[in-house]
Parts: structure tokens; C-alpha cells; sequence
């Protein structure tokens, strides 16, 4: 029976299931869920709710496809997620300039860009602080490979936020008032202290990487459209610092000459980027792996030592392996 026929039983015989490897070769569906993906489709105890393992086995699906895409395919992501967070910035300033002594009002329409995204299913660094870090400390992935998926689709989002400020800062699309409201932004930021904008950051990569771990707990679009929404929200009017959001408004500032390069890169985006990661990274991904139940693998070779520190190895690339031959360690 397919185990998207709904057979209540079905979960049961999943989890205990056999050894035997799918039909398709891909042991690592076999040994963390029920779905095509991989994943688990529905929670073992209570059928709409999953448990922190099954939430974990979700986000390793999600992390295998993520570090087997191409370079192309994730740079060409990123860039698509680098225009859609100009929407942000196009909407935070708009309503700033409208609601210039109410932030709560000014953050209305701050997520626009976020929920394009993340339902979109585009590449966002700050959401590719969890699922790598997760399919790494399962030691399915190499750190070289997580790393390799960080710059591809950092560099992505740096350049297409900063295509999109840079015909904002030369063009009338906002008005005056606006492009006024979206220069204090790195204004603000600079005047903000390195270690200030550091830690607000952590906040905020804690608050982006925990909207990954709940998004894989819910099942449904409406579910997963509220989350976006309430978490950005909070960023925003929490004030709060995004690294790509941040980009945008430090290179706004740099194309209408109000800031210098180096200046807007040392002094705010990258404390903000150093936050972020650490946010996403420490607060979540280990918090939130260290309540699993950290299950070995069986059918999946776990990458040595050697391979974990130094290789390429993960994803499509993982080796298959006699069951009877596994063992808890492969240094």
C-alpha cells in the first residue's frame, strides 16, 4: 500500500519497517519517513502533530535536497529571494514614510517578502542556517558541503537585493518621502553599536531559523503563511536586524551616496551577518537536535571523520550500506 493511501496503520509498519532499501535506491527514505521526500507525513503518536524526531527527519529531507542542488540552480534561488526581499524594503520604506512615529504600523507589510520565499520555496541564507547544520550534525553532510550551500546562496541574496536597491536609488519608484525613510535605515543601523546590532541579530536569526523548525511541523499552507507573518512581523517591530534585508538597506544608502562601502560592511552588515548565523546555528540547530533522540542511520554510511571535516561528501552522494556492516561510528 502506498503510504499516501492512509492506511492509520500504515505509520506503524513504517517505523519498524524493513531494511530493505526503495525502490529507487534511496536508503535515507527508508530509514527517516514515509513520504517521497523522505520525511514522515504524518506524527506516529497523533496523526496531525509530529514529535521532535519526526520534525528532525523532516528538515534532513529538506536539507538532502537543498545540499544536492547545483550551484546554478542554488545561485539563480538565491538571487530570486535577493528581489523578492527588495519587496520588503520597498514596503517598509513606503509605510515608514507613511507612519513615520508608529513602527507597528510602518511593519505592516514587512513579511511581503519573506512569504514570497519561503512558500515559494526560494533559497534565503537565514533559512540555510537549520537544515544543512542538521543534516551535518547527523553526519550525513560534510561541513564543506553546508558551507559550499551558505556562500552560493548568500552571495545570490547579496546580489539580487542589491540589483534590486540599486534601480530603487536611481529611479522614482518610491517617492521622495520614501526613499527619505528607507535611508535611515543604515543611518539607524550605524548609529547603532557592534555588539548592539550583533546581538539583536542572534535574536533575529534564532526568530528566521525557528519559522524552518515550526514550518516543518505544520501541514498546511495557512498554518505555514501565520507563521511567516507573525515571526517577520516581530523582527521588524522588535527592531531587530535580517542580513539580507540589512544588505539591502546598506547598499540603498551606498548607491544615493549617503554611506561608504567599507563603512556600511564592517560597522553594520556584518555583525548582522555574524548574528544571524550564530542565531540560526547555536539557538536552534543544536538546541533543537540535542532534544532528538540523535537515531543512527543503518542503512546510510555516516561520513568519517576525515569526510566530515574535509570532503565533499553528502546528499545524493552518500553510500549505501549492508546493514549487518553499520556501525555506530566509520572514523
Amino acid at each position: 500500500m502506498s503510504v499516501n493511501d492512509g492506511d492509520p496503520g500504515d505509520d506503524d509498519r513504517t517505523r519498524e519497517g524493513s531494511t530493505e532499501a526503495p525502490d529507487d535506491g534511496d536508503p535515507i527514505r527508508e530509514s527517516t519517513g514515509h513520504a517521497a521526500s523522505g520525511a514522515p507525513n504524518a506524527g506516529w503518536a497523533i496523526g496531525d502533530r509530529f514529535s521532535s524526531e519526526e520534525i528532525f527527519q523532516r528538515v534532513l529531507a529538506t536539507a538532502d535536497e537543498e545540499v544536492s542542488t547545483g550551484a546554478r540552480e542554488l545561485l539563480f534561488s538565491g538571487l530570486a529571494a535577493g528581489f523578492a526581499i527588495v519587496l520588503t524594503f520597498v514596503a517598509h520604506a513606503a509605510l515608514t514614510a507613511y507612519f513615520p512615529e508608529n513602527t507597528l504600523l510602518a511593519s505592516l507589510l514587512y513579511p511581503i517578502g519573506f512569504i514570497y520565499i519561503i512558500l515559494g520555496r526560494y533559497q534565503l541564507y537565514t533559512e540555510n542556517t537549520l537544515p544543512p547544520v542538521a543534516l551535518v550534525l547527523a553526519r550525513l553532510a560534510s561541513l564543506p558541503l553546508m558551507l559550499r550551500v551558505w556562500v552560493i546562496v548568500l552571495v545570490g541574496n547579496v546580489l539580487g537585493a542589491g540589483l534590486g536597491v540599486f534601480v530603487l536609488a536611481h529611479t522614482h519608484v518610491l517617492s521622495p518621502p520614501a526613499m527619505a525613510a528607507a535611508a535611515e535605515f543604515t543611518q539607524s543601523g550605524l548609529e547603532t553599536g557592534w555588539w548592539d546590532l550583533f546581538f539583536k541579530a542572534v535574536f533575529a536569526g534564532w526568530l528566521v531559523a525557528g519559522v524552518v523548525w515550526l514550518g516543518h511541523a505544520v501541514r498546511d499552507s495557512i498554518a505555514r503563511l501565520l507563521l511567516i507573518y507573525v515571526v517577520f512581523y516581530t523582527i521588524v517591530a522588535t527592531e531587530l536586524y535580517h542580513v539580507v534585508v540589512t544588505a539591502a538597506d546598506a547598499l540603498f544608502a551606498v548607491f544615493i551616496g549617503d554611506a561608504g562601502l567599507f563603512a556600511v560592511f564592517a560597522e553594520f552588515w556584518l555583525p548582522v551577518l555574524l548574528g544571524n548565523t550564530v542565531g540560526g546555528v547555536v539557538l536552534v540547530a543544536l538546541v533543537n537536535y540535542g532534544q532528538t533522540e540523535r537515531r543512527r542511520f543503518p542503512e546510510i554510511r555516516q561520513l568519517s571523520t576525515r569526510e566530515w571535516l574535509f570532503s565533499w561528501r553528502g546528499g545524493r552522494d552518500r553510500d549505501p550500506i549492508d546493514v549487518e556492516q553499520a556501525g555506530p561510528e566509520n572514523d
